[in-house]
């Protein structure tokens, strides 16, 4: 899908990435064309889904969600209808900020934030195991962030 951009397509795409703020007209200066070319370039792009929004990238720390989880988690079973429901109630709640269905011992990891591990133990016994019978759950905590990047390498 990507040989259907240009280069400019791909200029856009690698500013927008790291600051969605600019202004078409911003863009067009770095990239030496038009602000209404910038704006029917985006457009496009946002119709074909290449962008598929936009976001603030909030310090955790500051909003209370201090303690980050990955949520390891093995279902006991594995038919499509369990699989589908598992992860259709799981990304409605607030605290799973990623959720991919993965091949290997697991079948799902989650991304988890929370306040700190009181909130991830109520989190685990309120929502987790309230979802389907699981077979087995490992967690495993960011001790330190020493990379978190948004933006693709395209």
């Amino acid at each position: 899908m990507l040989n259907k951009l240009d280069p400019t397509d791909i200029g856009i795409l690698q500013i927008l990435q790291n600051n969605a703020r600019l202004t078409n007209k911003e863009i067009g200066e770095k990239l030496h064309k038009s602000a209404s070319a910038i704006n029917e370039r985006i457009r496009r792009m946002q119709e074909q889904g290449y962008i598929k929004k936009y976001v603030a990238v909030l310090d955790h720390k500051k909003i209370d969600r201090g303690l980050i989880a990955f949520t390891h988690v093995q279902l006991r079973d594995h038919s499509k209808e369990t699989l589908n429901y598992f992860e259709s109630e799981i990304v409605k709640l607030p605290e799973v900020l990623e959720c991919y269905h993965m091949s290997g011992q697991y079948d799902f990891i989650l991304r988890v934030a929370v306040k700190d591990l009181d909130a991830y133990h109520q989190f685990l016994m309120n929502h987790l195991f309230e979802t389907v019978p699981l077979g087995s759950l490992q967690s495993t905590f960011v001790m330190k962030e020493a990379k978190s990047e948004m933006a693709y390498p395209i």
